[in-house]
């Protein structure tokens, strides 16, 4: 079965909302609720390999190498386009179909005054590190 990744972000672009921690507390856990229920479906039948949030871009560290002994890390990163990764899910499904299905599901979660977000969920497909069988 392929596995896909379904990468959750964040664009002021996309979608005109204010970060989650701007919700209204009640809103931020109902979409919280059914993203879980999202992923506790998923996992009942075999479907989700693995699903985490992530903290803020503030709080992230951008590596490049330096020198071989001390690489040059920075903090960000700060995108101008406002855009940030919010989280991912990876899945292991039968078909592209069924990991669109679900990306489609995540999307409607519910936002400020339960109405779905439309967040843009970008799907994936795995392909495998090179000289391993995955």
């Amino acid at each position: 079965m392929p596995k896909f990744i379904l990468l959750t972000r964040h664009t002021a672009a996309d979608v005109d909302l204010p970060p989650m921690t701007e919700w209204d507390p009640a809103d931020a856990a109902k979409h919280m609720e059914r993203l879980i229920a999202i992923n506790n479906a998923l996992a009942e039948n075999g479907e989700l390999v693995e699903a985490l949030a992530l903290v803020s871009p503030e709080l992230a560290k951008v590596v490049r190498a330096g020198t071989p002994s001390a690489p040059v890390v920075t903090d960000g990163p700060f995108p101008e386009a406002k855009e940030m990764l919010a989280g991912y899910q990876m899945i292991d499904v039968e078909s592209e179909e069924r990991a669109l299905e679900i990306a489609a599901m995540v999307s409607s979660a519910p936002g400020p005054g339960g109405v779905p977000i439309g967040q843009p969920i970008e799907v994936r497909q795995v392909m495998g590190i090179v000289g391993e069988d995955l």
